[in-house]
């Protein structure tokens, strides 16, 4: 039973928030299609807007990201998903019609498609403009009014996103809610319609513990350790240089970077040179360069360097692939000779540190994946169309990109989300919009009842027919 606290006084303007959209929604439950698409063109306008205010913002919260990692891994991802939806959303809006067998005749059935209501979102720090803008493209696509928790770790965004929101929506249609970890667990407990959070999975346990209580259903957006395989035949600078991308992008803050690298056993120094070069190419040195993202805080830094100190305890062997780090630039680390017990092997490593696992056969790749939980992506290097299948097929995870790290998040008509313990539900393009909408059945018939031939008593000569010609 979830041991929550009620929700006090405390938090009364929570409650008031909820009622004042839940209020608007019923006065309004069906928006039009030129009405929402109104609404995600004014979002798209104050977000091209607002880019580099966002961006500065980001930067300030981190101590240093990037501009152009920001721009492109948030902002772009944000603009061509509202395209997406805007192209096609009057097709999503129409009632899907479906067969309707003999014995229903004479009538017509469909799936008519409802907004649900109000829509919770929390979202976490790593990328807190991307990932509240996804889900608030989903749900008003959908009709839905939202309430936006943002993270208490990056309160510059935060603030940020709250203000650019305001200028374009009224507190009942969008509302972004700001404070720390207590008002993160009151809105949690909020009677949502849907609630969607992405963030760790030890906290998605809370949420889904507080949500039971009003039966909100959740989607949740975790993480895990996401492995990437590289076969035996791959060019290894192809698939060192990608890898590298999706570990060193927000300096291995994402849900989706590689977290460690399966390699063959006679490849493993190979694939340690390759990587090495690639990161020398990407970031000349890393004090004081604009390129290389800072841990978000000093926790998250304390909680990298006790995986680095567990590890080398343990018998790893550590190549940092720079002499020092600078504040909170902490170096790009390949770990070799890493065993189970090891915190760096059990837990979603969250920044830039890349184990490597040696493997002899890909068999033997893909049984140490499904011995350990399922990770919301993975992803496989090499140009094998049999052996791509052999994986895909062989392996569960969220999601999977074959030569390729983080972008499949990115494609606006793929869906997003996890498996067991990396998540329930997804997200993104038209699935987005088919969570965020109640999928209502309709049958509908006319005057003539057929339906009458069925109706007690039982045993007339016609029931005896259709009993012969439909159940058999």
């Amino acid at each position: 039973m979830d041991s929550s606290p009620p929700l006090s006084v405390t938090h009364a303007p929570l409650i008031s928030l909820l009622e004042q959209q839940r209020s608007a929604f019923q006065a309004h439950p069906m928006p039009t299609l030129a009405a929402r698409l109104g609404w995600l063109k004014r979002l798209r306008t104050v977000l091209v807007d607002e880019q580099e205010a966002l961006a500065e913002a980001v930067s300030q919260d981190f101590g240093n990201r990037s501009r152009d990692e920001t721009l492109f891994a948030e902002i772009l991802p944000s603009l061509q998903s509202i395209d997406h939806v805007c192209k096609h959303l009057r097709r999503w809006m129409k009632p899907s019609r479906r067969p309707l067998g003999i014995a229903f005749q004479p009538g017509s059935a469909q799936v008519f498609y409802q907004p649900l209501g109000v829509v919770g979102v929390i979202v976490p720090w790593n990328y807190p403009i991307f990932l509240a803008m996804g889900p608030l493209i989903g749900a008003l696509a959908a009709g839905n009014r939202v309430m936006i928790k943002m993270s208490e770790s990056t309160p510059a965004t935060s603030q940020r996103v709250k203000e650019l929101l305001a200028s374009v929506f009224p507190e009942d249609q969008v509302a972004v809610v700001l404070g720390e970890a207590d008002v993160g667990a009151a809105f949690s407990r909020l009677p949502f319609d849907h609630l969607l959070f992405t963030g760790a999975t030890s906290i998605a346990r809370h949420i889904l513990h507080a949500a039971a209580d009003n039966l909100t259903p959740v989607t949740l957006e975790l993480g895990g350790k996401s492995p990437a395989i590289v076969s035996d035949s791959v060019p290894l600078d192809d698939a060192a240089e990608r890898i590298a991308f999706g570990k060193t992008m927000n300096a291995g803050q994402t849900c989706v970077a590689p977290d460690y690298v399966l390699v063959p056993e006679s490849r493993v120094e190979a694939f340690v040179d390759a990587y090495r070069q690639v990161i020398g190419r990407f970031y000349p040195q890393l004090s004081d360069n604009p390129d290389y993202t800072s841990i978000i805080n000093p926790r998250q830094q304390a909680r990298l360097n006790s995986y680095l100190e567990d590890a080398q305890t343990k018998g790893a062997r550590l190549l940092p692939l720079f002499a020092e780090g600078q504040a909170r630039r902490l170096p790009a680390t390949l770990l070799l000779d890493v065993t189970d017990d090891m915190l760096v092997m059990q837990d979603e490593i969250f920044g830039p540190l890349l184990p490597i696992v040696p493997y002899r056969q890909i068999d033997d790749a893909i049984t140490y994946i499904n011995a350990r939980p399922r990770p919301l992506a993975l992803y496989y290097f090499g140009y094998d169309r049999d052996e791509q299948q052999l994986v895909m097929e062989q392996t569960h995870s969220g999601g999977v990109g074959l030569n390729e790290t983080l972008l499949h998040v990115a494609v606006c008509d793929l869906p997003f989300g996890g498996i067991g313990p990396s998540g329930m539900g997804h997200y993104h393009g038209h699935e987005g919009f088919l969570t965020f909408s109640k999928a209502k059945g309709v049958l509908r018939k006319p005057r003539l009842n057929a339906t009458r031939v069925l109706y007690p008593p039982y045993g007339k000569g016609i029931q005896k027919l259709l009993r012969k010609l439909l159940i058999r």
